[in-house]
């Protein structure tokens, strides 16, 4: 009998990221906040009892990984379900089959990915059945919860926030793929070069899917030397990564969380920390008018009449990043951003007007002085519209000793100007004219 030839098949093994997820809650790094002796969910899993929670935190954080082991050290059906293919019909089939297990004595925890893809109908019809403990739902996202899970849901879920994987914990993450033999790399003896780790880790922003997913691609195409080793050099790596992704939305926490930096750094008069955001933002494919729109705001805001020439040069940036569109729509950024960044810095028109609206929400529409209204008819004009007024051009210094708020906001003061820039000169006039005021009434 001819003996079976052998199966030259190659193993086809699942991506590097999913054979290294963690099978343990030990194994979990970075996440001690939640995780650490006495944390919350150590303490929900040991307590056998798991609470409906959001799992809100950056991408390859761990959330995913992190639910399978709350449902399996708690002894729970784990049942996934994403927010981008399912809908209401795959939520209520979900529900009847968790409805079945809990009669048998057993409880369902749906993984419910990107929740915040669900929109409120979808989200609302979740409701009764968390309420009800049909199924313990576990969502996650990387989007703050409190603006994308309806309040009626976000109120009976509990928000655990994971933070972003820091370089010494990618590093340990690197260490255990490279020297597991069942599920990492060591079976294929791979290594990282001399300065490979650094880049990689520069590359993963934090992520640790990205930092496995970009080390197995590297060790795919290291020759094997003549000891068998692969060495992933960091050139190699370097031609493997290309250009890397930049990690950017344009609705959601990151993308405020980044223009937010760029708006404190420009408050802070720092144009190098200003330039290092607008080109996070440009680079990862940022709107550059949105980017125009918050320097023009910044320009009025928090330069105001310091400099004058902030808002004409925003505005004018504006128009140019219009015109010239992108590649190039950077350079006319990058200028406004030095410009805003190293200008003389007041918010006082700012704060005057919300002084003044505030003013405005507490005592309403008081009435506008009759001296200050316009008397268009003859009733008006008896009435005393127009009467008493004063016209400051009919006076040798422009200014005249006259009441221009409500008489019950007469000594109301809302703007206080700054003491830079060009708002010393109004300093200056605004002393002048209440001086000028002042000799008119003696």
């Amino acid at each position: 009998m001819t003996p079976p030839e052998p199966d030259t098949t190659p193993e086809i093994r699942p991506p590097l990221a999913d054979r290294m997820r963690p099978r343990s809650l030990d194994e979990i790094l970075g996440q001690d906040h939640l995780l650490g002796p006495g944390r919350p969910l150590r303490l929900a899993v040991a307590s056998g009892t798991v609470p409906s929670l959001v799992l809100w935190g950056p991408p390859g954080s761990g959330k995913t990984s992190l639910a399978r082991l709350l449902a399996g050290g708690a002894g729970y059906r784990f049942v996934p379900l994403s927010a981008v293919e399912a809908g209401v019909k795959e939520v209520r089939r979900v529900v009847a089959e968790a409805g079945a297990a809990r009669d048998s004595g057993e409880r369902t925890l749906l993984f419910l990915d990107e929740i915040h893809r669900f929109n409120k109908a979808q989200q609302d019809a979740l409701l009764p059945h968390v309420e009800a403990g049909t199924i313990t739902l576990v969502g996650a996202t990387t989007e703050n919860p409190a603006f994308q899970v309806v309040s009626p849901l976000l109120s009976r879920l509990l928000v655990a926030r994971l933070e972003p994987l820091g370089e010494d914990t990618l590093r340990a993450v690197i260490a255990r793929a490279l020297a597991d033999p069942e599920r990492g790399l060591a079976r294929e003896a791979v290594e990282l070069g001399p300065g490979a780790e650094d880049l990689l880790l520069g590359a993963a922003q934090g992520d640790a899917r990205r930092t496995l997913n970009l080390l197995e691609a590297a060790a795919r195409v290291a020759e094997p030397g003549e000891d068998g080793r692969r060495v992933v050099t960091r050139q190699l790596l370097a031609d493997t990564l290309q250009s890397p992704t930049l990690y950017h939305d344009t609705h959601g926490d990151w993308h405020y969380d980044v223009v937010s930096a760029l708006i404190k750094s420009l408050r802070g008069s720092d144009p190098d920390a200003a330039l290092y955001w607008l080109a996070r933002m440009v680079e990862a494919g940022e709107d550059p008018l949105f980017i125009a729109r918050r320097l023009v705001i910044f320009a009025s805001e928090d330069v105001g009449n310091a400099d004058p020439e902030a808002l004409r040069t925003a505005v004018a940036v504006k128009d140019a990043v219009h015109f010239v569109g992108m590649p190039e729509g950077w350079i006319p950024l990058a200028q406004a951003a030095v410009y805003l960044a190293t200008a003389p810095k007041s918010n006082a028109s700012y704060m005057g007007y919300k002084r003044a609206q505030k003013d405005v929400k507490e005592f309403g529409n008081l009435p506008v002085p009759l001296h200050l209204r316009n008397a268009p008819t003859r009733l008006a004009k008896q009435m005393g519209c127009g009467q008493g007024y004063r016209y400051p051009h009919d006076h040798p210094d422009g200014v005249v000793d006259q009441t221009y708020l409500p008489d019950r906001l007469a000594d109301r003061r809302y703007f206080r100007p700054g003491r830079f820039g060009f708002e010393k000169e109004i300093t200056r006039r605004l002393d002048w004219w209440r001086r000028r005021r002042q000799a008119q009434q003696g």
